[in-house]
């Protein structure tokens, strides 16, 4: 069972996002993160969750590094016989607002995993995405990390961005690689609906040759890339858990949580979030959505896809691939070593003759 938890506070709002989130809510904290316990109580009954059955607790946003440890302390109260021993607990932050207090704080109530908002160490790509630090905002707090005593470490780049070079992209990699991180994840900018950038498709410029390069640049710094877009010394465990379809409480507003055949998703809005946290809307998933969300992502990262899970015919084209070199197969499960061509081993595994 893996527990994810939404802060949807933010200091500005990035040109790209288009995550629940918002930059005028802050009188709220104290009554979100008061609803945000009053549902967590819930679901922890809601999924029969046992003592010490927590594999991964995750806060993403959002940014969690607007709210102070203080306000977390309750819910780590509340979560703590629930939780695993040697537990994955990782909180997002952003550099400008990730403090040494802050981080000391969170270090001090469980966080063992930080993964910092980078997204590039480039002063006017920085202001092009809207992001509210600045490069050496961002050394410095992954260098507090560290000082406190976070072994792992990630951070967040992005590519295919509108001026992009490879000169650019090169300096990037070069200096996130420069600091005691263990983990990166890089994202190709995508234009999303609700965005600043909806209406400039032309932001976005990503290549094929540009994200194997960056892929292989990364690679060959040591970092393993376990799926699309996640490379590190260090897996995630709350990462694979997404991969391996396992369920996880969502908890806060425009979370997502699964159990079984069923997705539960909390009010989006704040306010009536707050109001009633445990108005949840439920999704139920029939066979067919279930097989197809695992296959993508099972061929999107090295979890595989198992044998078992195919029809007779779909095994007959996935061997195919195998002879073609494009899969591999191994104790019954095909693997797909080339991430970026997971959407179309699927579409051909499944077609219709």
């Amino acid at each position: 069972m893996l527990l994810y938890i939404h802060i949807p506070f933010c200091d500005s709002k990035c040109s790209y996002c288009a995550f629940n989130s918002y930059v005028d809510k802050f009188h709220l904290k104290k009554e979100y993160m008061d609803a945000l316990y009053t549902q967590i109580e819930y679901e922890l009954e809601h999924f029969n969750v046992n003592y010490n059955s927590i594999e991964t607790v995750f806060i993403g946003g959002g940014t969690p590094s607007t709210v102070s440890p203080e306000l977390y302390k309750p819910i780590f109260t509340l979560l703590q016989q629930y939780l695993q021993k040697d537990i994955e607990i990782t909180s997002e932050a952003n550099p400008n607002s990730a403090t040494y207090e802050w981080l000391n704080g969170m270090k001090n109530l469980g966080v063992n995993r930080i993964s910092f908002g980078v997204q590039s160490f480039d002063e006017k790509k920085l202001k092009l995405l809207n992001r509210a630090h600045n490069a050496e905002d961002a050394k410095r707090a992954i260098k507090d990390a560290k000082s406190i005593g976070f072994e792992n470490i990630s951070l967040d780049l992005i590519y295919a961005t509108l001026g992009d070079t490879k000169e650019l992209l090169q300096k990037d990699i070069d200096i996130a690689f420069s600091l005691p991180i263990n983990h990166i994840s890089a994202y190709a900018l995508t234009i999303e609906e609700n965005t600043l950038f909806e209406k400039k498709p032309e932001m976005s410029s990503e290549t094929l040759e540009i994200t194997q390069w960056i892929f292989q640049q990364i690679e060959e710094r040591g970092f393993y890339q376990y799926e699309i877009s996640n490379f590190g010394r260090y897996k995630s465990t709350h990462n694979l858990g997404y991969w391996l379809y396992k369920d996880y409480i969502g908890a806060g507003c425009g979370a997502v949580g699964k159990l079984k055949n069923e997705r539960f998703y909390p009010d989006s809005s704040v306010e009536k979030y707050i109001k009633n946290p445990l108005d949840i809307r439920v999704e139920r998933l029939d066979d067919t959505d279930i097989k197809i969300e695992k296959l993508f992502l099972g061929f999107r990262s090295e979890v595989g896809v198992c044998s078992n899970m195919l029809t007779k015919e779909e095994i007959k084209l996935a061997d195919i691939l195998v002879q073609e070199n494009k899969i591999e197969k191994k104790d019954d499960i095909f693997y797909n070593r080339d991430y970026l061509l997971a959407d179309e081993i699927v579409l051909f595994i499944m077609r219709e003759d």
